[in-house]
């Protein structure tokens, strides 16, 4: 796999063969600059690789060096709209959220708006919406800097418990030390390329010892988080200890303690980190394989007196979530809120108002009504649309689109962008019906009023599909520019109206020559044909969006 930016720019990665597995921890360490964002972004599946390809990812979330607090959510609010983007039903959203929060000390802050909260707590909630929904890729940037103390423990622990479930868990930080003891791979990026890292003392870290005591003949728990060590007393069968790196000592000793029979703990005590051995690299395969496997050297669980016991871990099956259309649907359903929270909608709300209140008057003809007010949309739908792409912080669309893909994400802000502007067209079209007197140009011939509102309703919406095509090639990731983009949509929504051949202009001036005798078109036509542009546009920009997001 490589990846470089433009036709034409430098490789910077070149050559990647990968393989995860799950059950694993994967670091990857490198100076900066090197590229260690650029291959994260990949592995969320945020970015494409320009060569090369990645198969078998499962269920991703995604968490960036830095979260943008300017989202017009609650930290609760956005966790719940998080939560049903990854696949939650609503409800079990916002009890994640909440739990997800107490858990890193932000519960207090669920109904602060996220603009007020500090870079800290802004991170906690970024890392919260990674982790409510049980990933089966965990993809860390650097996701424990401006964390305090204790939310970095509890980081570290989360971060073991999803790879002790199954997950696998790739990670930059800064800190060497980070997550010593669990990490189960551990990759060196240099000259556009990973290099495998054996293994080093601060690797293996601190260690743990439990003790505790059961039922003679109870049985361990099947999935022991850490793969601890096992040592039985051959003087009391009941008594068992257990080893394991710090940083499963907490998901181990819930497990242990929430374990039907429970085991009752008798002892806790912290060992020096062992003599660490090589890692031997891991083997290279033609393309980054995610799919999910039994983790490494997991068998059948064997005791004996006084000897170390590997417990198996066997694969956990993944949770049902959500098909990929409700997901889809649930990501329109945020990008609909964050429009409307935002109150970017009202100016070209208002745009459109003031169209309609220096077009139509009173006792105006119907159908020429009609047609300006089509026309009028056609601008209001582009801003809207090119609004809808571009309202999202990059950080905060790089989660959108590790949840649910960035084609789908970027479809998501394309429904959003078209359905307010066919909200607003209608709106508009009942306007001018209430208006205009239902007459032909010269007043001597009435036309029907039903077939008149048809036919506005699809010069309406004609306009809108248009614009929406507009607005979806005049912004991100056809332009990224912002003084250009703005430029090219209002060339572009004026050449729409003007052109031959434009549905909007067909279907315009079938209003405004029917106005003429009286007679009601029906644009038939150019809508389909507006639709079919459309869905050109929206399968070509996210296509796009998939490539250079």
């Amino acid at each position: 796999m490589g990846r470089r930016y433009g036709l034409r720019g430098p490789w910077v990665l070149r050559g990647l063969d990968l393989d995860l597995p799950a059950h694993t921890l994967v670091r990857i360490e490198g100076a900066n600059g090197v590229g260690k964002s650029t291959l994260l972004r990949l592995l969320a599946g945020i970015d494409a690789p320009t060569e090369g390809r990645m198969t078998g990812r499962p269920r991703t979330a995604y968490v960036p060096e830095r979260f943008p607090a300017a989202l017009p959510f609650t930290a609760a609010g956005y966790l719940t709209h998080m939560g049903r983007v990854h696949g939650l039903p609503a409800a079990e959203a916002a009890a994640r959220g909440q739990e997800w929060l107490a858990r890193f000390g932000a519960a207090g802050y669920a109904r602060t708006p996220l603009a007020e909260l500090s870079k800290g707590t802004s991170q906690k909630v970024a890392v919260a919406q990674a982790l409510l929904a049980g990933p089966d890729l965990l993809v860390l940037d650097e996701a424990w800097t401006g964390l305090d103390t204790e939310a970095r423990g509890a980081l570290d622990r989360a971060v073991a418990e999803r790879a002790a479930g199954g997950a696998t868990v790739v990670f930059v930080d800064h800190d060497p030390g980070r997550l010593a003891g669990a990490v189960g791979l551990a990759y060196r990026l240099e000259d556009r390329t990973l290099t495998p890292v054996p293994a080093s003392p601060g690797d293996d870290g601190p260690r743990v010892r439990i003790e505790a005591t059961g039922r003679p003949s109870a049985a361990l728990p099947p999935e022991l988080p850490g793969a601890p060590a096992v040592e039985r007393d051959a003087g009391n069968p009941a008594a068992i200890r257990l080893t394991t790196s710090a940083a499963y000592s907490d998901p181990l000793l819930h497990a242990l303690l929430t374990a039907r029979p429970p085991w009752h703990i008798t002892g806790l005590s912290q060992l020096p980190a062992p003599v660490p051995a090589s890692r031997p690299a891991a083997p290279a395969v033609a393309a980054v394989d995610m799919t999910p496997r039994p983790a490494p050297g997991a068998g059948p669980t064997g005791t004996t007196d006084a000897a170390p016991e590997a417990v198996s871990r066997p694969t956990r099956p993944a949770r049902p979530v959500r098909p990929p259309g409700r997901r889809t649907a649930a990501a329109t359903r945020y990008q609909a809120a964050l429009l409307a929270r935002s109150q970017r909608w009202l100016a070209p709300l208002l745009l459109y108002a003031a169209f309609l209140g220096i077009g139509v008057r009173a006792g105006q003809p119907l159908l020429d009504s009609l047609g300006y007010a089509a026309a009028a949309l056609l601008p209001v739908a582009a801003w809207l649309v090119r609004l809808c792409v571009t309202q999202e912080p990059p950080a905060a669309r790089a989660v959108t689109a590790a949840a649910v893909g960035p084609s789908r994400a970027h479809c998501a802000s394309l429904l959003t962008g078209l359905g307010y502007a066919l909200a607003l067209g209608g709106a508009g079209t009942g306007t001018v019906l209430l208006m205009s007197a239902p007459v032909s140009t010269d007043h001597t011939v009435a036309v029907p009023l039903l077939p008149a509102a048809l036919a506005g309703l699809l010069a309406a919406g004609c306009s809108a599909l248009l614009g929406g095509a507009v607005g979806a090639l005049c912004a991100r990731p056809v332009l990224r520019r912002h003084g250009w983009s703005l430029a090219a949509t209002v060339s572009a929504a004026l050449l729409a109206l003007v052109t031959d051949g434009s549905p909007a202009k067909a279907a315009v001036t079938d209003l405004v020559t029917g106005s003429l005798t009286g007679t009601v078109r029906l644009p038939l036509l150019p809508a389909a044909g507006a639709a079919v542009v459309v869905a050109a546009v929206a399968a070509l920009t996210a296509r796009l969006a998939a490539l250079r997001e």
